[in-house]
């Protein structure tokens, strides 16, 4: 890549979320690449970031690298406190005290609703009937409760086009559903994804339709690759931009975090 920095694409894409945390946030983290950049925000520009896992454990940072799972020793040695996923998610997530949560996604549409049930082929229901997938996935995890509950939602995602599609064929976790107002017909408390942070750029939703459009891309990427691997018609905002490049001390903070460098990859 032809940048001043040595850096891969999972850390251009952890430094872009991070950026999107601002230093008063309550925020919440999922395992793995979430964790990277909310902790990286943390350690760079968001000292003040009141953290928290679904599994309850709030206000710690990482100890030896990054946890393995979301009630690691990693993470909840020098927590301030250490509850249960009743209380981080049904007490602060579901009424909407939480400001940001990052997740991650299998596959996302152009409405940001997440799919990290199964791969099918076609639909994942039959009018309300469920149908077996071609292959199981994780499922959601406390992802649906941080897509319905928090302020906004950031989605990380490798940017591949079998993971960007016009439809998700099964929503584990909701975005804005067909899009328009239809989160505010379905009573959702939190306000819904406010970016897609990919390996290759930034989409951000149409303040209107709720389409997500293309934002920004990187140094290293441009708008015909991006648009190559997403599978709509994606718009280009009339204020794309390219991302900045992560800095030295960006680069530094991040691979604090991820001390073992567990995350680095290509």
């Amino acid at each position: 890549m032809s940048t001043s920095l040595d850096y891969t694409r999972q850390e251009m894409m952890a430094i872009a979320t991070g950026r999107e945390l601002r230093d008063d946030d309550l925020a919440i983290f999922g395992v793995g690449l979430s964790m990277l950049a909310g902790y990286f925000a943390q350690a760079c520009h968001a000292p003040n970031i009141r953290t928290m896992t679904e599994g309850g454990v709030y206000g710690a940072t990482p100890v030896g690298g990054l946890p393995w799972g979301i009630e690691c020793n990693r993470i909840s040695s020098n927590a301030t406190s250490f509850t249960n996923a009743i209380d981080a998610l049904g007490f602060l997530v579901a009424s909407g005290r939480c400001d940001v949560g990052i997740i991650g996604a299998a596959q996302v549409d152009k409405f940001g609703n997440v799919n990290t049930t199964g791969i099918w082929d076609g639909d994942g229901t039959v009018g309300d009937t469920y149908r077996l997938p071609k292959t199981r996935l994780t499922g959601a995890g406390g992802a649906n409760d941080i897509a319905c509950g928090a302020g906004r939602v950031i989605i990380m995602v490798t940017h591949e086009a079998k993971r960007f599609a016009d439809k998700v064929s099964y929503i584990s976790s909701p975005g804005y559903l067909d899009g328009g107002n239809a989160r505010e017909r379905h009573g959702f408390v939190g306000g819904g994804p406010s970016a897609i942070v990919t390996t290759l750029g930034i989409m951000r939703p149409d303040p209107q339709t709720k389409e997500f459009v293309l934002d920004a891309w990187y140094p290293f990427s441009s708008i015909e690759e991006i648009r190559a691997n997403t599978g709509w018609d994606l718009k280009v905002s009339s204020n794309a931009h390219v991302v900045p490049e992560p800095t030295a001390e960006e680069l530094a903070a991040l691979r604090r975090v991820d001390e073992t460098g567990m995350l680095r990859k290509k």
